[in-house]
């Protein structure tokens, strides 16, 4: 099924169609995002590098200000985007014991 946009939907068919294929643009981001946590876990020197807080609060800070421009509430993005960060943070540690077992 083809996507409708938003405003021209009249069916939850294909308000839901429209829904799957933002979804799969989202794993798509994801996938590039999470590829950017492989190259830190390459490039860092130590493990303990890979928690940044000052950064982790940057991020969500941006997010949540992006967010709000786009009419989006803001804690909520912010939840999502703190979610988002421990887990890339989770992957990371991972990638990162990952390159250095071999």
């Amino acid at each position: 099924m083809t996507t409708v946009p938003p405003l021209d939907c009249t069916t939850m068919a294909e308000v839901r169609a429209g829904v799957d294929a933002v979804d799969r643009e989202l794993v798509a981001l994801l996938a590039r995002r999470f590829a950017y946590m492989d190259a830190a876990a390459r490039i860092k020197s130590a493990r303990e590098d890979v928690r940044d807080e000052r950064r982790k609060a940057e991020v969500i800070a941006n997010a949540r200000a992006l967010a709000e421009a786009a009419g989006l509430p803001g804690d909520a993005i912010a939840s999502v985007w703190d979610g988002l960060i421990e887990a890339s943070i989770a992957y990371e540690l991972a990638a990162f014991d990952a390159v250095r077992t071999g």
